[in-house]
């Protein structure tokens, strides 16, 4: 990687342009009425006779009048320049973003036409007192309108405003590097270019979304490094898009080039054995640590899919937990997230605004991000004017007051000196900041697309376009830096290495996987098959559930909390006093408490998760007379419990808390929809993310989703969590899928997900109705003694098995209404079985249970959701496997339920009842002639009474 203590800046800065700090508090007003009030004539004549005074220039009262109204319109040329300056900024390397100087940048704007000889009075702004115009303009053109060009005066903020002006303006924080950093500085860019040129040598035709024309990110990058990890910073995350990722990996990431090249021959950066599909090569992340200045920092990029954008609310959840981790939540110092981002995604995908929001938020706020923007000023196919409708691509970030910094990629000393800029405002404000740096993409959206077929005046423009190492190795030859034959001669040793490497690939062998280090030490990939019980011992012992008892049922003396409150408290204490009558919210209450006093992590987030959608959680309690909150789980030792409100976001947030547990597997991280519904505005992430990060990454994890659930005919949008779609995800061990009953298995469930020692994602289909059904309540001995999870729940009427005719199995709420009507009708050979956990399929204990129901004729399988939704598509065909191990061979469920439908339920609530009651009397045989026909040994596939829409 070559030297990597190079100074990037002179210890002592070299003599710089004549203006210094600004000093004089007028010249950066802090609004409208600021300036109106900075530029009052009274105030103005008060400071130029001062100045006239002391530079014994005795003016008369109409010399007074002139001088003041022209420093005014002097100052308003200095105000203008700050905040449109960046328009006028030289920032597209290929010159085809015509961009004319705005006319109210030019003298003649101000009057000032002709006169550039003329002083003027600036009260100290970049170091003038009296200044001729034409020097004040130059200056200002010099600074604003250079290769950098900086946007940072809609920040309301004052001190934030003085510190980027104050960087920008003065001589010590311009643009200029000692020798030895500029080679280093070019040697980066060849590494960039030549690392490009081989890979396309060498794998002709091969998909690799090359940095071509980019280069200057990959300097830049390192002096994020540099520069962080000497201002406090030592980890950084990143997160980042296709092009240049495989660059980033090899040339910032320090990743072997051995191993990329080893990889695009069809090998694995993992040993045969671990498992898992894989990955194509622009998706992999990798981890590492460099050294700059002693200083070591960690690095790791996160794997992301091809969904644009989707690995931002990752990276952040990661970093969010690693700063928890490292007790840096405070400062938000030691932990940097990085996300590189492609123009066309930064503008277009909404998830960015997601992110953007999370930036000041509490329990999301990750103090402040570093956004690149690799700028090719097209996305795909597409122009930039049909991609957006702002002019920079960074325009949606000025919704949280970030600094943007645009800069040509044609400069990588600019480039560098940008990421330097953001990374000390970064460490300073803790404040998301952007830089977009403006560049090309040489080949193309990939290595065999042909650009000109869409966009042929840029790809001409392009095909003449010199290479930014030539173009920044005849700038170092001029200023006498390096040597004509300098720049070849780096590309000449670097393509040696290259080669080397790419001889070593064939023989390379890949390490252990790296994904149970670090804190998932003593976490593995579990060796049982999924169908496999893995049940373990979750009961707490009676001192400890008394104690938790306690804990959410007294009330500080000095909170004053809600009256219906206070009757939910006390109905808490009457079930602690009488051991009966748990309801869900207690039972999850206990759960979270027993695993913080066992030293475990609980984090719950989602759309108002502190008291609960349905009014059931009271996980916070807030004083009616001053609003301050009390959380009792927070009182209790040796873990940690959080519960947020989330920002009113299912995707961002849902990711955010994905990559919150993929960080720390000792934390119990659930994410809560408003609506089961609403995880469908999630469903990238669960697609690519929850369901198949483990195969394609080899990254464990194990996020909790509660995804309320069932049918009380509250409509389309309010009834289903789509419990088909995550079943048809289902394969490989991948997730967990559950639609429990009761409180005491809710309980068991949440603690085994932490107790076990391994991870997989737990989807929870949560109750709405259940929460406060009189039937679905626990008692105390069920969290207590040898209790654990139950796959299958039993009947709550004891049948006995050799008396059952017809076996109705069912998941979810839909299981007490059919106990209910069975029991009114009297039907003493009909049980009711519920099946808890859906995926991994409990077919053992399932087969087991129908063998002993030795007089069974007839197996339904009922559910409330349509016949086209729901579990039965997925369930059918297993239920008839655990009959044939049951010896009941031929014996096939039958559908009990709603009829295929469109939409997920009906919006009247008299059709949806009509509907429960009549699929409740299919399942139960109540139906008359044309129910539910029973399935015999050779009998051709049973009839399927269904509920009609």
């Amino acid at each position: 990687m070559g030297n990597e203590n190079l100074d990037f800046y002179p210890d002592d800065p070299q003599p710089g342009p004549s203006w210094g700090n600004p000093r004089w508090p007028l010249t950066s007003p802090d609004s409208e009425s600021d300036l109106t009030q900075a530029l009052d004539p009274t105030a103005m004549k008060l400071a130029i006779k001062e100045a006239s005074r002391k530079a014994s220039k005795p003016l008369d009262a109409k010399a007074i009048e002139q001088a003041a109204e022209e420093s005014v319109r002097a100052m308003l040329l200095i105000r203008l320049y700050r905040v449109r300056g960046h328009l006028a900024a030289d920032l597209d390397p290929l010159g085809l973003s015509h961009r004319d100087e705005p006319e109210d940048l030019t003298l003649e704007w101000h009057g000032f036409g002709g006169q550039e000889d003329k002083e003027v009075y600036v009260g100290g702004a970049f170091g003038f007192d009296w200044v001729k115009v034409g020097e004040l303009h130059s200056a200002l053109k010099a600074t604003y309108c250079g290769h950098v060009g900086l946007e940072y005066m809609h920040i309301s903020d004052t001190e934030e405003r003085r510190f980027l002006q104050d960087k920008f303006e003065s001589p010590e924080d311009t643009i200029q590097f000692t020798p030895e950093g500029k080679k280093a500085i070019l040697a980066a860019v060849i590494r960039g270019e030549e690392y490009e040129k081989f890979l396309g040598k060498k794998y002709v035709g091969t998909k690799r979304f090359g940095l071509d024309g980019g280069e200057s990110m990959i300097p830049a990058l390192e002096a994020v490094i540099k520069y962080g990890g000497a201002d406090g910073v030592r980890e950084i995350v990143y997160g980042m898009a296709h092009r240049g990722r495989l660059n980033v990996l090899a040339n910032v990431m320090a990743k072997p080039y051995k191993v990329i090249f080893h990889e695009f021959s069809g090998g694995s950066a993992n040993p045969e054995d671990v498992g898992g599909s894989g990955d194509v090569k622009y998706h992999l992340g990798t981890s590492t640590d460099r050294e700059f200045d002693g200083i070591s920092v960690h690095m790791s990029l996160v794997p992301n899919p091809s969904h644009l954008e989707t690995v931002d609310p990752v990276v952040l959840g990661k970093v969010r937990a690693q700063q928890a981790i490292r007790e840096d939540l405070a400062s938000h110092e030691q932990v940097l997230p990085v996300l590189i981002h492609g123009d066309a995604a930064f503008a277009g995908q909404g998830i960015v605004w997601e992110c953007l929001g999370f930036s000041g938020v509490n329990g999301y706020n990750t103090g402040g991000c570093l956004h690149f923007v690799i700028n090719n000023q097209i996305g795909f196919t597409t122009s930039p004017k049909f991609a957006r409708s702002s002019p920079y691509p960074s325009d949606v970030a000025k919704g949280v007051q970030a600094p943007i910094l645009h800069v040509n990629g044609d400069d990588p000393e600019a480039v560098t000196f940008a990421c330097k800029l953001a990374v000390e405002y970064r460490q300073k404000f803790k404040r998301d900041i952007v830089i977009d740096m403006w560049c090309y993409r040489r080949f193309g959206h990939n290595e065999g697309d042909e650009p000109s077929f869409t966009q042929p005046l840029m790809y001409s423009a392009i095909r003449k376009h010199p290479r930014v190492s030539e173009l920044y190795a005849d700038k170092l030859i001029a200023q006498g830096v390096i040597e004509a034959g300098t720049a070849p001669q780096l590309r000449d040793e670097f393509d040696k290495l290259l080669q080397e490497e790419f001889d070593a690939a064939p023989s390379y062998k890949a390490n252990e996987a790296d994904w149970f280090g670090g804190r998932w030490a003593g976490l593995n990939k579990p060796a049982d098959p999924e169908t496999a019980r893995r049940n373990i011992h979750t009961a707490i012992e009676r001192k400890l559930f008394d104690s938790l008892g306690r804990t959410l049922t007294t009330v500080p003396e000095d909170i004053q909390i809600h009256k219906t409150l206070g009757r939910v408290i006390k109905a808490k204490e009457a079930m602690f006093e009488s051991g009966e009558g748990f309801d869900w919210a207690t039972a999850e209450a206990l759960a979270f408490g027993s695993l913080v006093t066992e030293g475990f992590g609980v984090r719950l987030s989602g759309q108002d998760s502190g008291r609960g959608t349905f009014s059931q959680r009271h996980a916070v309690w807030i004083d009616q007379n001053t609003e301050e909150k009390y959380i009792p789980l927070c009182q209790l030792p040796h873990g940690k419990f959080e519960v947020y409100d989330s920002p009113l976001s299912e995707y961002g947030v849902l990711g955010f808390e994905y990559g919150f547990a993929m960080a720390d597997p000792k934390t119990l991280v659930l994410w809560e929809a408003q609506f089961g519904d609403f995880a469908n505005g999630a469903q990238i992430m669960i697609d690519q993310y929850i369901a198949a990060g483990e195969a394609k990454w080899l990254r464990a994890n194990g996020l909790v989703l509660l995804l309320p659930h069932g049918y009380e005919g509250q409509g389309p949008e309010h009834s289903s969590a789509r419990l088909e779609r995550f079943l048809q995800l289902c394969a490989n061990d991948n997730i967990q899928v559950c639609n429990i009953t009761t409180p005491a298995n809710y309980f068991h469930v949440l603690r085994r997900q932490m107790l076990r020692p391994f991870r997989k994602p737990l989807i929870i289909m949560t109750p709405k109705s259940l929460l406060r059904h009189p039937l679905a309540k626990s008692e105390a001995s069920e969290f207590l003694g040898e209790q654990h999870f139950m796959r299958i729940k039993s009947d709550m009427t004891e049948i006995p098995d050799k008396k059952v005719r017809r076996l109705v199995l069912c998941s979810g709420k839909v299981a007490y209404d059919l106990m209910q009507k069975r029991d009114e009708e009297k039907l003493n050979d009909v049980s009711i079985v519920r099946i808890e956990q859906l995926y991994p399929f409990p077919g053992e204990p399932l087969a087991a249970r129908l063998k002993r129901m030795t007089n069974l004729e007839e197996i339904v399988w009922c559910q409330e959701e349509p016949r086209n939704n729901g579990a039965w598509f997925f369930v059918d065909r297993l239920i008839e496997m655990s009959a044939e191990a049951a010896g009941k061979q031929g014996m096939r469920p039958t559908y009990a339920g709603r009829d295929a439908s469109a939409s997920p339920a009906t919006g009247l609530a008299i059709r949806h009842q009509e509907q429960q009651e009549l699929l409740v009397k299919v399942a139960l045989g109540l139906a008359g002639d044309e129910g539910v026909k029973p399935g015999k040994k050779g009998s051709r596939r049973p009839s399927q009474r269904k509920t009609k829409s």
